[in-house]
């Protein structure tokens, strides 16, 4: 059985979400605050947690953000649920670390199908991890175990979606992938088309990879299609501006935590 932690201030949302996950035959536990809810991230370590952003104490940003840095949270799957909807509030969730975003009023049939998929590729992430694979092309290797990409002979520690992004980019390596396979192949379902969950962590990634992210020349844009994975088959060619790429990956901070 797997256990959900939901963290909102609303008791009436609150209550109609835990009755509905416990029909289906999920262990839920309740949080109201921020400063609760971080606390039983800690002590319950649920398979998921469905968190509110205007939450009293400490809010969902600053809750996601902590979790997404404790080595012993950062990887469980997080969903935003949450009536900030304007598409600064959806970047800034990404960017502290959610694995997706729902904005209220939500269906729970809609709330459901994204908790089992998270939940699926959680599972076959953990999965893959046991093995030792290791994926390379170039200047780049992939370690499932690490959730890292060697890059240049530099270890990049990735998030999870960013890793699965990059995974998949790399499965059709110099070909351009459009949205709908990447929602198919790295969340598992297609959340209403929405775009901008892609272009967040494709401009996370090209911040820790690309030596100037605003002029991309690994991770490229194909406009109208998708994206493409483009790199150079031998190591023997390194950027010159190489360095500029560590200082990307510095400024980040906080914008890409580590999960």
């Amino acid at each position: 059985m797997s256990r959900i932690l939901v963290i909102d201030s609303d008791p009436a949302n609150s209550e109609f979400i835990t009755v509905n996950l416990e029909k289906v035959g999920y262990a839920v536990s309740q949080a109201s605050d921020g400063i609760t809810g971080q606390a039983l991230a800690l002590q319950l370590m649920p398979d998921l947690i469905i968190l509110d952003l205007m939450l009293p104490k400490v809010d969902g940003f600053t809750v996601c953000r902590r979790l997404r840095q404790d080595e012993r949270t950062a990887n469980i799957p997080v969903i935003i649920l949450t009536a900030l909807g304007q598409i600064q509030d959806k970047v800034e969730g990404f960017n502290a670390g959610a694995d997706d975003y729902l904005t209220k009023p939500f269906e729970m049939e809609e709330l459901l199908a994204r908790i089992r998929a998270l939940l699926r590729r959680a599972s076959k992430s953990f999965q893959t991890a046991k093995h030792t694979e290791i994926l390379s092309y170039g200047p780049l290797t992939l370690i499932p175990t690490r959730l890292e990409a060697i890059w240049f002979d530099q270890p990049v520690k990735l998030t999870r979606l960013e890793f699965e992004l990059l995974h998949c980019l790399l499965q059709h390596h110099g070909q351009a992938v459009s949205p709908h396979v990447l929602f198919k192949e790295v969340w598992g379902y297609n959340p209403d088309n929405d775009i901008e969950m892609i272009r967040v962590h494709v401009r996370n990634l090209r911040t820790k990879l690309e030596p100037n992210p605003r002029d991309p020349r690994y991770i490229r844009t194909i406009y109208s299609v998708g994206y493409c994975l483009e790199l150079p088959e031998s190591l023997n060619w390194l950027p010159k501006d190489l360095g500029g790429m560590n200082q990307n990956q510095e400024r980040l901070g906080e914008l890409a935590p580590t999960r």
